[in-house]
């Protein structure tokens, strides 16, 4: 057996073979991975499309938790999830509930062996994986205008953050790169970009760096090299891991790991691909290397790289599935399971023109439990009242200067987050969705008096949809002003 735990009993291993291309390129994967000397407790599990039909909207049974649970790894396969419905994405619903934090993607490129402008990109992208967008919170608030909440933690930032850190000391990574948009959204990114710098002191020997994510985004996709190690929030971490995975020659190679404090899961990064399923053509790459990070976190790093350097052997050797092969041009296309095979008869050899990969013993990564602070001195000031109105601002600040009151006086009116009154002008487009600042004018407000002017909203007849808090946290503003305030 070639395995490192001194475990007396074999880790347990929840598999899904999934749909699509997922079964076949599961058994390919399983198949080096026990060639290899895997130390494994496979459980099966059912997931993906015939679950969803059956009527479970997530694409899991309740029994299905009970085995994801005793599990310390979950090797998932690509699976289908059917389109409308009210269907919830498997993956998401996972991550969340198993608290899968930190999601892991490599992205390396193999050239010349697979087609790349990037020869020598070789960076990680770790990203945080259960707020943000994610949440998916989502509300109807107007006929014209739907929202979408955004939803960042302090202790979400503190644990991806430190994460990609440990990860990069772990591996020898020489930088970490943070992306946000904090220039625009101030307190969410920006509290991502706070808990960057404010961890990082902690890491000097790490070179660390910031950018906004749309011009981060254009560098990696041109200048790879620039990179190492990146974090940032789920959104713009979703987006940026395949785009490079893409530059990086493809997005069949890559695979992925989502690390929780419990179990974690290991799956190709692409699609169920349902349309060629059961052809033998499928490249099982992406998934057998998320295989790769599993033996490397289950602490069978010697099996890691075995398969890995295989892996890399049988690219040199110039054997390869049709969907990277053919911009290459060299060497020879096989099938998903003649891969696999070619893969297994190259154990125990090492690439000799790209770099050997090496893992250490010790590759587990333990990451201190987050410290929670005191909670701050949060003092109530004022309150957005959002409106739903056809007119325009004017009439809107007139009319609601009527169910002014107390302490409470209206301040401002914004539609889509631009300031329209006082003093906007006729250019601003607006839609029947407005924001309505009622503030009071020094120091802090009691709850009652935002019941009380919802209370005079009602009877005045405003149409408001929800009202919003605005709240100080010791003395520091909670809120952001209106563009052009």
């Amino acid at each position: 057996m070639y395995h490192s735990s001194e475990l007396n009993e074999a880790p347990v291993v929840a598999v899904a073979h999934g749909d699509g291309i997922g079964p076949e390129i599961m058994t390919a994967a399983l198949d080096v991975l026990r060639a290899a000397g895997a130390w494994l407790d496979i459980r099966p599990l059912e997931i993906g499309e015939q679950l969803y039909r059956q009527g479970h909207t997530s694409g899991i049974a309740p029994e299905g938790w009970d085995t994801l649970r005793r599990a310390r790894a979950f090797f998932k396969a690509p699976i289908t999830t059917p389109q409308g419905g009210g269907m919830k994405s498997l993956n998401v619903t996972i991550r969340k509930t198993l608290g899968l934090y930190a999601n892991v993607r490599p992205c390396s490129a193999y050239a010349p062996y697979v087609a790349t402008k990037h020869p020598g990109m070789d960076l990680v992208i770790v990203r945080e994986n259960e707020e943000d967008l994610y949440a998916g919170i989502e509300h109807r608030q107007t006929d014209e205008v739907y929202q979408c909440l955004k939803l960042v933690s302090r202790p979400g930032c503190e644990r991806i953050v430190r994460y990609a850190f440990e990860y990069a000391r772990a591996n020898r990574r020489a930088k970490v790169s943070c992306f946000t948009k904090d220039n625009i959204m101030k307190l969410t990114d920006g509290l991502f970009h706070q808990v960057f710098n404010e961890i990082g002191e902690e890491y000097p020997e790490i070179v660390q760096d910031h950018w906004i994510v749309d011009i981060g985004t254009a560098r990696l996709a041109t200048r790879p090299e620039d990179f190492d190690v990146i974090v940032t929030t789920n959104l713009y971490g979703d987006i940026i891991s395949d785009v490079a995975a893409e530059i990086a020659g493809s997005v069949g190679l890559a695979g992925s790991a989502n690390i929780g404090p419990h179990v974690s899961m290991f799956e190709a990064i692409h699609g169920s691909a349902p349309d060629i399923a059961g052809q033998d053509v499928a490249n099982p790459s992406g998934l057998l290397l998320a295989g790769v990070m599993m033996m490397n976190h289950l602490g069978q790093s010697d099996v890691a790289q075995r398969v890995h350097n295989a892996w890399l052997r049988t690219l040199e050797d110039g054997i390869h599935t049709g969907d990277v092969g053919a911009e290459a041009g060299i060497g020879q296309t096989v099938g998903t399971c003649a891969f696999a095979a070619a893969v297994i008869s190259r154990l125990g050899q090492e690439p000799q023109k790209l770099a050997p990969v090496r893992y250490s013993a010790n590759a587990v990564l333990e990451i201190a439990p987050v410290v929670r602070k005191a909670p701050a001195d949060r003092q109530t000031v004022g309150v957005d009242l959002f409106v739903q109105w056809r007119g325009g601002a004017e009439d809107l600040a007139a009319k609601l200067k009527g169910i002014e009151g107390g302490p409470l006086e209206l301040k401002m009116i914004t539609n889509r987050g631009v300031k329209v009154w006082p003093g906007g002008i006729p250019e601003t487009f607006c839609t029947d969705h407005w924001r309505c600042r009622f503030m009071n004018g020094g120091g802090s407000i009691d709850l009652n008096e935002i019941v009380a002017l919802s209370g005079r909203a009602v009877v005045a007849g405003v149409d408001f949809i929800k009202t919003e808090h605005l709240c100080t946290f010791d003395g520091e503003a909670g809120f952001t002003l209106g563009q052009g305030q």
